[in-house]
């Protein structure tokens, strides 16, 4: 049969799928629209399951922010290629995904998220809705972590989309800018930790015994005294170096990050920072 190309655009508007694909879903369903999108979701269902060992290195961060309800959300979406990652389908994808996670909350897992009704068409899941784009761009796709903030809300994403840092606070006012200047400042330094009692005990213990090791090199000949002032020193270069409350602001480095945000009235919550690819 034929099909006219105005119902040819719908479904492609609908899907996002490619037009030669949505012109034969359509005659295979008899022009009905309805059953071409099933016929295309099953399709992709088949080309995500295809695909899905493949590895998925490159990808995008995406975040959504609400000021007005006080949440942000932060996502890692993988693909296998940065063509792809580049994409304004998969970027507003990932936006999408950030967007669901700050409107629902945090799911159990990755299964049972994709498993929920998509936040745009309930009609579908947000496995529907990645299974199209996965078989428009013939690659795996797939979220690989995701967190919710509370509280007076700022972030960042680099501009290629590989880096990205959602940071949340207390205070009655706050400067939108200053955050966002202390997001960028989480991005170029990946502080390990906000405080020094968020790091584990093992981390510290062998931190210590580094800078002992290198006290003892240096301070060869001196007394035990000595030796000791010199591993204290190392160890507080380091929690300076890696603590974010404790590292000179990048862009006044007369003041560190904690200092920046009490005088401005704000108290720290918490950071979340992901790099695609990362393991965690």
């Amino acid at each position: 049969m034929e099909v006219n190309a105005a119902d040819v655009k719908k479904l492609r508007d609908r899907t996002g799928m490619q037009m030669m694909k949505c012109k034969a879903a359509l005659i295979e369903a008899g022009g009905d629209m309805e059953k071409a999108i099933d016929l295309l979701r099953t399709q992709n269902k088949g080309a995500a399951i295809k695909l899905a060992d493949r590895e998925a290195a490159e990808g995008r961060i995406g975040i959504h922010i609400d000021a007005s309800k006080g949440v942000g959300a932060i996502v890692e979406l993988r693909c296998e290629s940065a063509p792809v990652a580049k994409t304004d389908l998969f970027i507003k994808l990932a936006e999408d995904l950030a967007r669901q996670v700050a409107v629902e909350g945090v799911p159990a897992d990755v299964p049972t998220f994709l498993a929920k009704p998509f936040i745009d068409n309930p009609a579908q899941t947000v496995q529907d809705r990645i299974g199209e784009l996965v078989g428009l761009m013939r690659e795996n796709i797939k979220p690989a972590r995701m967190q919710r903030l509370e509280g007076r809300v700022g972030h960042y994403v680099h501009h290629d989309g590989s880096v990205g840092v959602l940071l949340a606070v207390e205070g009655d006012q706050h400067d939108a800018q200053m955050l966002r200047d202390v997001c960028m400042h989480i991005t170029a330094k990946s502080p390990v930790a906000a405080v020094r009692e968020e790091i584990p005990q093992d981390r510290i213990a062998k931190e210590t015994e580094i800078a002992r090791a290198q006290a003892v090199e240096e301070g060869k000949n001196k007394p035990a005294n000595i030796i000791d002032k010199i591993a204290e020193g190392k160890l507080r270069s380091w929690m300076s170096d890696n603590i974010l409350l404790d590292q000179p602001f990048v862009k006044d480095e007369s003041k560190t990050v904690g200092q920046l945000l009490t005088g401005a009235g704000l108290k720290y919550k918490k950071f979340v920072r992901y790099r695609v690819g990362d393991l965690a």
